[in-house]
């Protein structure tokens, strides 16, 4: 099989492997469509994320989805020919975080795909547990399948922020995440969803994808926005999905006395700066935000009715031999969402 492998930094090298083998408990799956993620272009750029450092060579790709080809002796839970989304975290099951309802995400044992030393999904089949397979219903296509990783971390997100009907939302940053998290705080029952971002592509993406106010920060203040458009007190959730200083830095600005910050987007720089008196009188909530837990049911279902319309934030599909330009585009700041297309499955 091809594989592409993150030979140095900011270079792909397509290889021939053996298939992998599975286990009893594992299907072999055809990958078809992977979404290039921020980590991924973090590994790709700077050869680490998050602390995280790759040794070469690596593949990368964790928002996966493909077909099913064989099955192991064990599993029940899909046949050949199953559409699958992948799951690409396996927690270790036997932890106090793994034996909780919702925090198996937290297991300090997690093995993520792409996230090293464990290999990812750029490559043309995979050896992977059926419990961390999805089913695809036949109205939902294998580019939004994969997909279902990045709008799971936005429901994630949501719902440690605790959206609700009626709620104001700020959410910074306009990439895949930020305009993920505005639709389900959206779908959650937000009033007023205002999104922010540098870019003039990302932020009209936002309002046609719905958002209240798509602010450019390079031109207007956000506080001010929020303040005189939407509540003088300001938001009651801010959900951070860019990482970068200028937007942390306004999160405890906006947010109103006794409300909510979410980090989702993970910094370059990890220093929080804040005023721990203002936060203590002004009760503050500040949370992170992890990947997610039990979601890809929901997630996949929420595609599959419109809730939630993932498909509109790529901006762009590659094929698998393009890999390395489609990693440069990608990197673009007018680019949303890029898709590798490792087969030529629909």
């Amino acid at each position: 099989m091809r594989t592409c492998e993150l030979t140095a930094v900011s270079e792909f090298t397509l290889v021939e492997r053996d298939l992998p083998t599975i286990a009893p408990d594992e299907v072999l799956v055809r990958i078809d469509r992977v979404g290039i993620c921020g980590s991924d272009l973090h590994y790709y750029q700077h050869g680490e994320n998050g602390g995280n450092v790759v040794e070469f060579p690596h593949v990368l790709g964790h928002e996966a989805a493909g077909t099913v080809v064989e099955v192991g002796d064990e599993v029940s839970r899909v046949g050949p020919d199953d559409r699958v989304a992948i799951e690409p975290g396996l927690p270790c099951g036997e932890c106090e975080y793994c034996a909780g309802d919702d925090t198996y995400h937290l297991c300090e044992d997690m093995e993520y795909m792409s996230s090293p030393p464990v290999e990812g999904a750029l490559t043309e089949y995979v050896a992977w547990p059926a419990e961390y397979l999805y089913a695809l219903p036949d109205s939902v296509s294998l580019r939004e399948g994969a997909l279902a990783e990045p709008l799971s971390v936005a429901m994630h997100a949501c719902q440690r922020g605790g959206v609700s009907d009626g709620d104001t939302v700020l959410v910074t940053g306009g990439g895949p995440i930020g305009q993920l998290v505005s639709e389900v705080a959206m779908a959650r029952g937000a009033e007023t969803v205002v999104l922010t971002d540098v870019v003039p592509e990302k932020l009209e993406l936002a309002e046609s994808r719905g958002v209240d106010y798509a602010v450019d920060v390079t031109e207007s203040d956000p506080v001010e926005t929020i303040h005189e458009h939407v509540d003088e007190r300001g938001v009651d959730v801010v959900l951070e999905s860019s990482g970068f200083g200028g937007a942390i830095e306004t999160t405890t600005e906006a947010v109103k006395r006794g409300g909510t910050v979410v980090f989702v987007g993970i910094p370059l720089e990890p220093e929080f700066p804040t005023d721990i008196v203002e936060t203590i009188g002004q009760e503050y909530d500040l949370k992170g935000s992890f990947r997610f837990s039990n979601t890809y049911p929901k997630a996949i279902e929420g595609i599959e009715t419109g809730r939630f319309d993932v498909d509109s934030i790529v901006t762009f599909e590659s094929s698998f031999e393009d890999t390395q330009a489609a990693f440069d585009r990608a990197a673009e700041p007018e680019e949303v969402k890029g898709v590798i297309r490792v087969s030529d499955e629909l």
